[in-house]
């Protein structure tokens, strides 16, 4: 059985380093190329700061975190949810390095990396297509998966679009979540995080010849 977690987070910036912090992790589970729709993790956190300008990007407000926990209370369950799994992470950096950083702030220096395998699904975009948009919208046009819901960033939200990407960039289809409506720079070492090479393995290219070719150039002049 694979066992794949979908993973996102929503932030108050760019860089921890600047005392930025994590305010929203979503998780999904896919399992066997099918998305499971109840074993999923979804925690908003209190970051100890203000959200400032992030708000226009993820509607995420003060008021709303004001009660909600903090990281080193939910990282025990966090932990066990992605434990010894495949993580697929849009920008993967981006998101490890906000992870790292909380868990070394509460005294936990061991990585993300260095407990799960890492499959950075932009990466894998630019290794498909180089040279074309690689955001989240653009896959969502270039595979034709509804993402109307998007209207700000939300964790929860971007893993189930992420998820439906991910298997049709993988060359497959699974059940989707077609009935549902919506849930309203890392380390030096990368070694661990998947780049993908080969792993959807070599397409093979037939060429047309000239009299195809030429079929179908008097085909569109018929029309």
């Amino acid at each position: 059985m694979e066992r794949l977690i979908v993973l996102d987070t929503e932030t108050t910036g760019i860089k921890p380093s600047e005392g930025h912090r994590i305010i929203e992790i979503g998780c999904i589970e896919i399992i066997d190329r099918q998305i499971t729709k109840n074993n999923k993790y979804h925690e908003y956190i209190q970051p100890n700061r203000n959200v400032g300008d992030s708000v226009r990007i993820h509607g995420i407000t003060d008021k709303f975190l004001t009660k909600k926990p903090k990281f080193k209370e939910v990282v025990e369950e966090f932990l066990a949810y992605i434990k010894e799994t495949t993580l697929i992470i849009h920008n993967a950096p981006f998101d490890l390095g906000f992870l790292n950083h909380e868990l070394k702030l509460i005294g936990i220096n061991e990585r993300i990396e260095d407990k799960c395998t890492i499959i950075d699904s932009l990466e894998l975009s630019k290794q498909q297509r180089p040279g074309t948009l690689h955001n989240l919208d653009s896959l969502c046009r270039r595979f034709k998966i509804d993402s109307s819901a998007r209207t700000v960033h939300g964790a929860l939200l971007d893993v189930q679009i992420l998820a439906q990407v991910y298997l049709a960039m993988t060359g497959g289809q699974s059940t989707l979540f077609s009935n549902d409506k919506t849930i309203n720079e890392q380390d030096n070492n990368t070694n661990n995080i998947v780049r993908i090479n080969n792993a959807i393995g070599k397409i093979k290219i037939v060429y047309a010849n000239k009299k195809e070719l030429a079929a179908h150039a008097d085909y569109f002049k018929k029309l």
